[in-house]
């Protein structure tokens, strides 16, 4: 095993880690986003009502996107076990 397929191995792993994370992290951004625009416009100051929106989105989007989540980290960790022979230099 080289650097080369050394490297190739982490940008991919964090490509899929990028992918599996933008779901949540963007549906968070957004409710976010717009619970502090509604609190900045009524002045309403509590820490519940930011966080709450944000974790209910948040399990929303799990639910939503987990099953391709799951599929994404399957295929990679298939695609890394097919590779290691390979990468060993027995093929």
């Amino acid at each position: 095993m080289n650097a080369n397929a050394v490297l190739d191995i982490c940008l991919q792993a964090l490509i899929v880690g990028a992918k599996l994370s933008a779901p949540v992290l963007v549906t968070a951004l957004v409710v976010g986003l717009a619970v502090s625009l509604v609190q900045s416009i009524t002045q309403l100051q509590e820490a519940t009502l930011s966080f709450v929106p944000k974790a209910v989105a948040v399990a929303i989007a799990l639910v939503v996107c987990g099953h391709w989540m799951i599929t994404e980290m399957v295929s990679f960790t298939h695609e890394l076990f097919a590779r290691i022979p390979g990468l060993l230099g027995g093929v």
